[in-house]
């Protein structure tokens, strides 16, 4: 039997392609390179004197991109280190303002949201969410736990789902009469397959938090780059915690960002063919794995498949360890994102498709073995 390592199965399966080869479809990395106009910034504002701290707000010109798109003033945005950040100073400033409060997320959720709660040990508690959300269950979860922060991300991690402009709506109302804070992670926001996601930003409630970044959307997940946007009245107050967690978000890295979205529509040519990308990738993955017996979850955006292992499987976990020691093809196992995931897997789909088409023949070869 083998034994679940401590920490991250993310990290732990992605390591083992680091250190060993194969295929990684465990860690949420594109295979993509960044749009070439970004680096061609990059690389020009690298000679600029520019390499001291950035204002801890952001940027000036950046903050001014992210006004325009969003049609919303710069003073409700705070540039950060990744969403990552933004989310940990959101949850540190309203714990400290609301103590003894507990935290709800709808599961399967990133592993970020169960485990800032188990750092800062506050009580935490997961909503499940398939095809539509419990109201009356998730108000009483509110009433009874004392929920005063909620997590959800749309599209979610893992399991693709986007959030109805109704059921956010609801959420909102049902966490101010309980006077909780709703947190919306949109790392994916730009990634849907069909429909647009939905979000509550425009005069943005007392009660909400907005959470992005442009890793996944630009393809630059080491540059750590996110925001958020809040109602003026939390900002100095995410100001001081941010002033000693994150500082400043790097200052080359910002300048040429701000210079590529202000040439480019805000990198929009860029996030409609990696959309497509990505929509083309989860169909031709998903087709195949059902093909193969495994119930595929619908998935309406981001980088993830989530799927139920076919019947003579039984654990996720045995399942990534045996693919990758047979195949060297690294995935997630579900119970790192659900405690009731033991059946389930997720996959990264955000590949070129000739990683897709080997990973696809890999399992199929694994699965027949």
């Amino acid at each position: 039997m083998i034994v679940k390592p401590k920490g991250s199965l993310i990290s732990f399966m992605a390591n083992k392609v680091k250190a060993k080869g194969g295929i990684n479809l465990a860690q949420g990395i594109p295979a993509f390179d960044p749009p070439e106009e970004l680096l061609h910034l990059l690389s020009k504002a690298a000679f600029e004197k520019i390499h001291q701290y950035a204002p801890g707000k952001g940027i000036a010109s950046l903050l001014q991109q992210l006004a325009l798109n969003y049609n919303i003033c710069q003073d409700n945005f705070l540039v950060v280190n990744g969403a990552t950040e933004a989310i940990s100073t959101i949850f540190t400033y309203l714990l400290k303002e609301n103590p003894g409060s507990a935290v709800l997320t709808f599961s399967p959720a990133y592993e970020s949201y169960k485990h800032l709660p188990r750092l800062f040990n506050v009580p935490f508690y997961t909503q499940a969410i398939a095809s539509k959300i419990n109201f009356s269950s998730f108000e009483k979860q509110c009433s009874d736990n004392n929920i005063k922060i909620v997590l959800l991300a749309s599209p979610g991690n893992p399991l693709g789902r986007i959030f109805t402009k109704a059921e956010i709506i609801n959420i909102i109302e049902i966490t101010k009469r309980h006077n909780a804070y709703v947190i919306i992670d949109a790392v994916y926001s730009d990634l849907y397959f069909e429909d647009k996601p939905y979000y509550p930003i425009n005069n943005i409630s007392e009660n909400v938090f907005y959470v992005n970044a442009f890793s996944k959307k630009l393809s630059i997940t080491g540059w750590r780059i996110g925001y958020l946007l809040s109602h003026e009245k939390h900002m100095a107050a995410l100001m001081d915690v941010h002033d000693y967690i994150g500082l400043s978000s790097p200052s080359v890295l910002q300048h040429a960002l701000a210079e590529y979205l202000r040439v480019s529509n805000f990198g929009k040519d860029y996030c409609s063919e990696l959309r497509a990308n990505l929509k083309t990738n989860y169909y031709q993955m998903k087709h195949a794995l059902i093909e193969l017996g495994f119930k595929v979850i619908d998935g309406q955006g981001g980088y993830f498949i989530w799927a139920k292992l076919p019947v003579k499987f039984t654990s996720g976990f045995d399942f990534a360890i045996e693919l990758y020691e047979q195949q060297k093809v690294a995935i997630v196992p579900g119970i790192h994102f659900d405690e009731t995931g033991e059946q389930y897997i997720r996959l990264n789909i955000a590949r070129y498709p000739y990683e897709i088409d080997m990973a696809i023949e890999k399992i199929k070869n694994f699965i027949n073995t």
